[in-house]
């Protein structure tokens, strides 16, 4: 039985450091393995371009980036404002 969407890991959650925030989520990328993207605010993403063994590893990878990277790499600019 094929599913529509992909299986979002429970591991996905929402992560803050100081007034700034962006989801991140972790799905199957129907083969077994795990595809990282963070998401801000804006809908802006950012998608790893490996896939993870473990949804585990994709999690601590998210966290790493952030905290080492900082959040608002991130964040990008809010397209859907008008101008």
């Amino acid at each position: 039985m094929q599913r529509d969407e992909p299986l979002l890991s429970p591991l996905s959650q929402r992560v803050t450091r100081g007034a700034q925030a962006v989801q991140v989520d972790i799905y199957e990328d129907g083969d077994g393995n795990w595809i990282l993207e963070i998401v801000d605010d804006y809908d802006n993403a950012t998608i790893w371009e490996e896939s993870f063994t473990l949804e585990e590893d994709a999690l601590d990878e998210a966290l790493r980036a952030i905290d080492e990277e900082g959040i608002e790499t991130f964040i990008g600019p809010n397209l859907h404002e008008l101008h």
